[in-house]
């Protein structure tokens, strides 16, 4: 009986088929795509229709003088607002990092108070300042008390101005919003400052570098990667927030002045359109500086952690 003989292991086998990949198809995605045109189409459509929005009218009183003097105030409101809230929380972020009990106690009530009441509350309540105190005096304290037991006359008291010519309605507007935007600054900076490595300090402090320098020369710069991105969306809020004075009220803002054209011509439509329209040119503006002044920080936190790294090896030797 023959046995058959083994196959050759070197004799070619045959090539497999290609795999004819076939594509996932979803018809879902298709589906909720036309939809969503057919809305935007809508829309479109209903802008360039509907007669309410009343658009030459719109685009007369947008760029009228009173409504450009209202954007004015508005941005200088949202920057000196930032500017003195920004202060005030690397301060109050400092003071909560402070191992002294009663620098981080005021810094605590500091952040609550400001962040439990809202703004808009803020505003009436420093607009209405004034019912406290006619005038701003400055002195010695507690003068009424202590005069009369030493057997004086009078008060102590040096200098006073009447606190309408102080809290102008701008300044109580700047006053609200930056005292309340000081609150979460500092909870922005503390996080930063808590997200840099101790042992980067303590190197810093080997070298013989003062807190103050540290401060400046190795954490801040290190902390800013985590407080720019938040800040920049305060600042976003911040121009937002500005409409909330007119609660004050604060006539030459920019949502003020475009109400009032509203109210007096009976159409007041166009003009919160207008509102919108202003608000969104000015945000999309701080948005595309936002995203530059990330990048650069993120350069000078790459140069900071090289210049630690540095210290860090000459501390070892």
């Amino acid at each position: 009986m023959n046995t058959p003989t083994p196959s050759d292991p070197t004799e070619e086998r045959t090539a497999p088929e290609p795999i004819k990949a076939v594509p996932v198809r979803h018809p879902g995605r298709w589906i909720a795509s036309g939809v969503l045109l057919v809305l935007a189409a809508m829309f479109v459509h209903m802008l360039v229709t509907n007669d309410k929005f009343n658009w030459p009218f719109l685009l007369e009183n947008m760029f009228s003088t009173p409504v450009l003097y209202g954007v004015w105030t508005t941005l200088k409101l949202t920057v000196l607002a930032m500017a003195v809230g920004i202060s005030i929380g690397i301060a109050v972020a400092v003071m909560r990092l402070s191992g002294n009990p009663v620098l981080a106690g005021l810094a605590w009530l500091y952040t609550w108070f400001f962040r439990a009441v809202p703004r808009l509350v803020l505003c009436v309540l420093f607009g209405n300042m004034g019912i406290l105190y006619q005038n701003l005096e400055l002195g010695l304290p507690f003068d009424t008390y202590w005069m009369p037991l030493l057997g004086l006359d009078g008060d102590a008291r040096f200098y006073s101005v009447p606190m309408n010519e102080v809290l102008t309605p701008f300044m109580a507007a700047l006053l609200a919003l930056a005292l309340s935007q000081g609150a979460y600054m500092a909870e922005i900076v503390r996080a930063g400052l808590l997200s840099v490595d101790k042992g980067q300090t303590e190197a810093a402090q080997a070298l013989g570098m003062g807190r103050g320098l540290i401060l400046r020369r190795v954490t801040l710069p290190q902390a800013l990667r985590v407080i720019v991105p938040p800040t920049g969306n305060e600042v976003t809020a911040m121009l937002k927030d500005t409409s909330l004075v007119s609660a004050i009220p604060l006539t030459t803002e920019l949502f003020f002045q475009l109400q009032a054209i509203g109210n007096r011509t009976f159409d007041l439509f166009p003009m919160l359109v207008a509102a919108c329209l202003w608000y969104l040119a000015i945000t999309s503006l701080l948005m595309v500086g936002q995203y530059y002044l990330e990048r650069s920080f993120n350069r000078g936190d790459r140069t900071a952690q090289a210049e630690v790294t540095t210290m860090q090896s000459k501390a070892g030797h």
